[in-house]
């Protein structure tokens, strides 16, 4: 009412007071309930607020139980790897003294084989030089013979000799 008082004041007939002063009023009221509408009230956004600080708190907590729940998953399967790979290193052990103990195997055999070859040559070795000690042996025996037979045809060809030689000194003479 005041308005429409200072417009009459100012010369503006009643009705276009009234009617002018209407126009504001309403364009204010619009104007204050398209701003109430873009703008809240401080209860609805403590509203909104607490609202937001609820999904977040629960957004939070979703990520720390998926960070959880992947890093559960994350170290059991380090532990599995590290299961493989102490599986692997106890398979790769188990080969490799299974190639060395075919390899000392192999060595050995070879080993025995080679003291079986000199075993045998060292006893035919030993029989040719028993073969050659009996040859040596029969052959001075032989030696021995003839020469017993020789010294025995010698001194017997020598007394011969001075039978022949006494008789015939004897005849002369």
């Amino acid at each position: 009412m005041a308005a429409v008082r200072r417009l009459e004041a100012q010369g503006v007939p009643s009705k276009q007071a009234e009617a002018i002063t209407a126009a504001i009023t309403e364009v204010l009221n619009d104007s204050l309930e398209n701003v109430s509408q873009a703008l809240v009230s401080k209860g609805e956004m403590q509203k909104t607020e607490m609202i937001q600080e609820s999904n977040l708190s629960k957004f939070k907590s979703e990520v720390q139980s998926s960070q959880g729940h992947h890093f559960s998953l994350l170290q059991h399967e380090t532990e599995k790897l590290r299961n493989d790979i102490e599986k692997m290193r106890s398979e790769l052990r188990y080969e490799m003294d299974k190639v060395t103990a075919g390899q000392r195997l192999d060595l050995n055999l070879e080993r025995g084989r080679t003291r079986e070859e000199l075993s045998n040559q060292s006893a035919e070795t030993n029989n040719l030089t028993n073969k050659l000690d009996r040859e040596i042996h029969s052959l001075r025996a032989q030696l021995e013979a003839a020469k017993y037979e020789v010294i025995k045809y010698c001194i017997g060809t020598l007394v011969s000799i001075s039978a022949v030689g006494l008789a015939v000194l004897r005849i002369l003479m």
